[in-house]
């Protein structure tokens, strides 16, 4: 049992499995090791005892009748059979050693997850650089890596750079941009920024999809509230005309610029000749209602930007995400509570796993793994050399099964569920030569392993996460549910130290595991476990006795000149335009009721009453022109597949855009998005794909 694992009558105060934005909750373990039940947890420093429905029905998965229970190896006939531990544990590490003498060590990668601790994918990532490869990844490939890139290359960290509290008491005007905080951050959404609207703050909502954020702040008697509702792909358009609003109308900080920026001519030189009204024509927004956004942010007291997967997910997401920083720099929103450009992380450790270098180009701490000072600094901590080339983004690494990469090893992910083109995904998996799954759940991916470890939940081990305004928590487990399931960190230390020996990789408890990070992760160096404590804390805490800062760059920036970046960004359209085979534009969304790949929004009873199939949202003048009516079961289909999905006629999207999600694998809007990766983020294009609709059936006689 780990040290933050109990067995008391007393409910366990840990931290909601979902979204990112840390909500604290209790557990309380009944007689029977399966019965957990959720508990609020009142004093809960992030929600304050409020939780969304998510978060109330997270225990009902946690003894399920899916629960992977035992270990599973698939024999010569391709069926699985239960395994002991041991068998399993001396089958991996033979593979991976066969594999890294056959190829190379590069021939294997290594998927962590959003949905661990901090601990446990800080030890995955050693464990794939003692092997001797960087190709170590996570989820944030397919939800923020562009806005990650973008605001640690012209601002410093790739975080919010605010705290929801300080925007809560001082911001004035929210730019909420290709994000969905009513369904994707409830609590945030309702306790944070409806609430700060409610006392007198104006929301600026930029999204193709009106939604319940759109509908949350429709409150009655105040007119502050604007929803641009544009077409999928032309945000960077959109910004354009704000940012020469803003320039032709003075509305800039001169002072700041001067002082604190960097590249405000080359912005000036890429708008000398922008055209704002055939812009806004390529939009579809009234330029006054852009114009008239533009002047309600640059001259607010404290505006901040809000920036979700809308903006990051497309070809072009650095260069969205670089232009919400320049709107920021150029009036000097940054650097005090109430401003900033705060990415919404999608889930309950998407942060922290990026934070301790689960990712193929950073170590811990986001220092460059081709950085020769970073990384003799934590060579010298972990007593072995680190490859000095960043590794396979996990995307990268998908389009290599079969060919440069030969093994995979995948801890609480579902790739063929989350990556794009997810059909080709699967075919290349099967080219595969070895792969482990580690979960709690016989995915969708597990189906192609030769290996699958039963792992705890989340509720049943320690650990700590970070969620999305940079806060530290501990989580805190009850009792293992099923005997012979294990740890993830138990499982990734006992096969680091048959790969390599027990120097560096036999860890006993979680605490000690976050005691060595605190020694490569400058950020974290001055946090304990009892230091955070309930509260948590913000990083970075550089040294014991830090208490966090709830905002960033008061005094200047984290970057090589210490000035915040500018640059001019031009329009790149989506891969995929409507043409004559596929004539509409196809994005996608999250749901409140589910999560990501529906691994456990899916088993929750609580969940699938409120949505059990997936759907498309059709547009009146579209389901009239292809004679679609609500209720009507049709065919939607890309380039790269096609789902069968309910119709639901709604002027929520614009004519000519369908929407749909991802979370339901009979029906995986995944199947349809296209695999085209951002240059230098390697992010997918899943927000913007050509797509066609076929009617297939009678409307149903209810």
């Amino acid at each position: 049992m780990s040290s933050d694992q109990h067995q008391t009558d007393e409910p366990v105060t840990t931290i909601c499995p979902y979204c990112g934005v840390g909500c604290g909750i209790q557990v309380q373990q009944g007689d029977d090791p399966g019965d957990v039940q959720f508990m609020p947890w009142g004093d809960a420093p992030v929600n304050e005892g409020r939780i969304c429905i998510k978060g109330g029905a997270a225990t009902e998965v946690v003894d399920h009748e899916d629960r992977l229970t035992d270990p599973l190896i698939k024999d010569n006939s391709g069926e699985f059979r239960e395994a002991t531990w041991d068998e399993c544990y001396e089958f991996i590490v033979d593979e991976l050693e066969r594999i890294r003498a056959a190829y190379g060590p590069d021939a294997v990668g290594f998927f962590g997850s959003s949905k661990t601790m901090n601990e446990e994918n800080y030890l995955l990532q050693k464990i794939a650089r003692r092997y001797g490869t960087n190709n170590v990844d996570n989820c944030t490939r397919m939800c923020h890596a562009s806005t990650v890139w973008a605001l640690r290359t012209s601002l410093g960290a790739g975080a919010m750079t605010n705290s929801m509290a300080d925007l809560r008491a001082e911001t004035d005007v929210f730019w909420i941009q290709g994000a969905n905080p009513g369904e994707q951050h409830p609590i945030a959404n309702s306790q944070y920024f409806r609430q700060a609207v409610l006392d007198g703050a104006t929301v600026i909502q930029i999204d193709p999809h009106a939604n319940k954020t759109t509908r949350s702040f429709q409150i009655d008697e105040t007119d502050r509230h604007m929803h641009l509702q544009l077409n999928p792909g032309t945000d960077v358009p959109l910004l354009n005309i704000v940012l020469k609003t803003v320039l032709e109308n003075d509305w800039l900080d001169d002072e700041f610029i001067a002082e604190r920026t960097e590249g405000f001519e080359h912005l000036q030189e890429t708008l000398a000749d922008f055209d704002t009204e055939a812009a806004a024509e390529e939009c579809a927004v009234p330029l006054a209602d852009i114009e008239l956004a533009a002047e309600k942010y640059a001259t607010a007291d404290n505006a901040a930007i809000f920036t979700g997967m809308g903006m990051s997910q497309h070809r072009c997401g650095v260069d969205n995400v670089q232009n919400e920083i320049n709107l920021a720099l150029i009036t000097g929103n940054l650097g005090r509570p109430g401003t900033g450009v705060n990415p919404l992380r999608g889930q309950n450790n998407v942060q922290g796993t990026c934070d301790v270098g689960a990712m193929p180009n950073v170590l811990p701490g986001y220092q460059l793994v081709d950085d020769d000072e970073a990384r003799e600094r934590v060579e010298e901590v972990w007593g072995f050399d680190i490859p000095d080339e960043p590794g396979l983004t996990n995307v990268e690494v998908s389009h290599e099964f079969g060919d440069g990469i030969r093994g995979l090893y995948v801890m609480g992910e579902n790739p063929i569920m989350s990556e794009p083109d997810a059909n080709r995904v699967a075919e290349r998996m099967e080219e595969l030569e070895f792969m482990v799954v580690q979960d709690i759940f016989p995915t969708e991916t597990a189906e192609y392993a030769d290996v699958i470890l039963p792992a705890t939940t989340w509720a049943e081990r320690g650990g700590t996460v970070t969620n999305t305004d940079r806060r530290v928590q501990r989580m805190r487990g009850v009792e293992k549910v099923h005997e012979n399931t294990k740890h993830d960190l138990e499982i990734l230390s006992e096969i680091g130290t048959r790969l390599f020996g027990a120097a560096g990789f036999d860890f006993d408890t979680p605490e000690a595991v976050f005691e060595e990070l605190r020694q490569v992760c400058p950020s974290y160096h001055g946090m304990t476990y009892d230091l955070l404590g309930e509260e948590g804390l913000h990083w970075p805490c550089y040294e014991l006795g830090d208490e966090g800062d709830p905002y960033l760059y008061e005094e200047e920036f984290d970057t090589e000149s210490g000035l915040g970046h500018i640059e001019g960004v031009s329009h790149t359209p989506p891969a995929e335009t409507p043409d004559e085979d596929y004539p509409l534009i196809l994005t996608t969304g999250r749901l409140e009721e589910h999560y990501n790949t529906g691994t456990m929004s899916r088993r929750s009873s609580t969940l699938n009453r409120q949505t059990p199939e997936n759907f498309v949202d059709v547009h009146p003048a579209d389901a009239e022109r292809y004679s679609i009516e609500a209720g009507q079961m049709v065919t939607l289909a890309s380039r790269r597949g096609e789902i069968t999905v309910e119709a639901k006629v709604t002027d929520d999207t614009k004519e000519g855009v369908v929407w749909t999600t991802p979370h339901f694998a009979a029906a995986s809007a995944n199947k349809l998005t296209n695999d085209v990766l951002d240059d230098r983020a390697k992010i997918p294009e899943y927000k913007a794909a050509a797509a066609e609709i076929e009617v297939e059936l009678e409307p149903d006689a209810d």
